[in-house]
């Protein structure tokens, strides 16, 4: 794919006249950052950093309580794949100020287990984790390999993440029409930072 052209058109997108955002129009800003921002790192772009800053500031911005935790999580992985690790640790503690962990959701607990991971708070991820491998309402790899992560069980989490890579293949829509792996992207750097080493397929592999 050519990654440039496609990073383009979802930057004059962000770019056109909103008037006043609201916050649907917040999330929608956010959405065309972060999929510029993946386009641009997939096509080695030196600037893709500043603009999953863009889709983080966007996502927090548009938080207005509830139950919305995809914004949450979408403004960490967003910083993740930055590599902003203050800017990340930094909105970690706020998604945990939101209850996250103890969310009844499971999509609020997974954004929980990422904060806590991002703060390499092993144990308490972990306990957030195990709750999620129970569930019938969520991703079972991708629940295994934030479980696997926290344990530094260094087999299962390059077989889950794999997992989570594949399974990418198999959608038939995708956000912005970004055909990335990016949960495995994410799921990748965190087992990098406790130290577990995990190769995806070329087609979900950023450039260094």
């Amino acid at each position: 794919m050519n990654w440039i052209p496609f990073a383009e058109a979802r930057q004059a997108r962000y770019d056109e006249p909103h008037g006043e955002l609201d916050e649907r129009g917040l999330v929608r800003r956010g959405n065309t950052a972060y999929a510029a921002g993946l386009a641009l790192s997939m096509a080695g772009d030196p600037s893709a950093p500043e603009w999953f800053r863009r889709a983080a500031v966007c996502w927090r911005e548009s938080w207005s309580g509830g139950e919305s935790w995809g914004r949450p999580i979408g403004a960490l992985k967003a910083l993740l794949l930055a590599r902003d690790e203050a800017a990340a640790d930094e909105v970690a503690h706020w998604t945990l100020e939101l209850g996250t962990a103890t969310a009844e959701s499971p999509i609020g607990r997974y954004a929980g287990c990422l904060a806590l991971l991002v703060l390499g708070r092993w144990a308490e991820a972990r306990h957030v984790a195990v709750s999620l491998r129970e569930r019938d309402d969520f991703p079972h790899d991708v629940a295994d390999a934030l479980a696997a992560i926290t344990a530094h069980d260094v087999i299962a989490a390059i077989e889950a993440i794999e997992s989570v890579a594949a399974s990418f293949e198999d959608r038939e829509a995708y956000l912005e029409d970004m055909a990335v792996a990016d949960t495995a992207l994410v799921l990748q750097l965190l087992a990098t930072r406790r130290g577990i080493a995990v190769e995806l397929p070329p087609s979900a592999v950023l450039p260094a």
